[in-house]
């Protein structure tokens, strides 16, 4: 949302412990009435343009897929046509300028000490439509211009990226004709590319079942069917198998296909949110 110009700049990583988030909630409450007394509306700030914003910055951090879900239904209650194709796109001209847990040591605690949301935008600014407004009453180039430049640590310059396409990947297939997503920046380098047997599985607990018997080898391709929008019900999140196979010293070596979804803590091989 701050990535959009939907929330004060600095929020949206703000520990959750951290005694500023009263001052933060102060702010924010006056600032909506503020907005609602000028005539600004949502629909005036979440623009297409903000979402694309929005996408490039997810895909600049390595952000949770969950994201992809969230926006392609902002944009469907806006009558924004936004696909799998925008993200797929956007990705691929966005350089990977940092990863965090469990992709990397760093926190997002790491990101807001290092300047959050608005010191993303300054490195993105090149590539971000900056004239749009935000909430604070700046133009998200102003609030770019404002922020602190980020340790090179934390987030990488533009021109020195840790990889040259974002965070998300989007893949089609046979199996995935309507498209799929993984994300790629919390893949080991060696899995971007595997062969192996696939195993299928109708839903998370047969899978379950079969973990819990250690009946998962180096190698499987597991396909959990069923656990999408229709069938989880509610497209389920199969964050607890995949952290079992952290947990069984599996995660980088046994992939996961799934028309279900991944949490942001999710890492390894996990392919999600298939459309056949």
């Amino acid at each position: 949302m701050e990535a959009m110009g939907l929330s004060l700049p600095g929020c949206a990583t703000l520990p959750a412990v951290a005694p500023e988030r009263a001052d933060v909630a102060r702010a924010s409450g006056r600032r909506v009435v503020e907005v609602w007394h000028q005539g600004v509306r949502f629909r005036e700030i979440a623009g297409r343009g903000a979402l694309e914003n929005a996408i490039r910055v997810l895909q600049a951090v390595g952000g949770s897929t969950n994201a992809v879900i969230h926006l392609l239904a902002l944009a469907s209650e806006l009558g924004i046509d936004l696909t799998l194709k925008t993200f797929d796109e956007i990705g691929r001209e966005t350089p990977l300028l940092g990863v965090f847990k469990p992709a990397s040591p760093l926190t997002v605690v790491d990101l807001h000490e290092a300047g959050g949301v608005p010191a993303v935008l300054q490195r993105l600014s090149p590539l971000l439509q900056r004239d749009l407004p935000t909430v604070s009453g700046r133009t998200v180039g102003q609030v770019a211009v404002d922020a602190e430049p980020a340790p090179r640590d934390v987030l990488r310059p533009l021109d020195e990226p840790l990889a040259s396409e974002g965070g998300i990947a989007v893949l089609y297939g046979s199996l995935a004709p309507g498209g799929a997503v993984v994300k790629q920046s919390g893949v080991e380098p060696g899995m971007l590319r595997h062969r192996g047997p696939a195993r299928v599985f109708e839903g998370e607990e047969a899978l379950r079942e079969q973990l819990l018997a250690q009946k998962i080898q180096a190698g499987d391709v597991l396909v959990v069917r069923n656990e999408g929008p229709r069938g989880g019900p509610g497209m389920r999140e199969l964050s607890i198998p995949a952290a079992v196979l952290v947990g069984m010293g599996l995660g980088g070596s046994v992939a996961m296909l799934t028309d279900g979804r991944f949490s942001g803590a999710t890492r390894g091989p996990c392919i999600g949110h298939v459309v056949p």
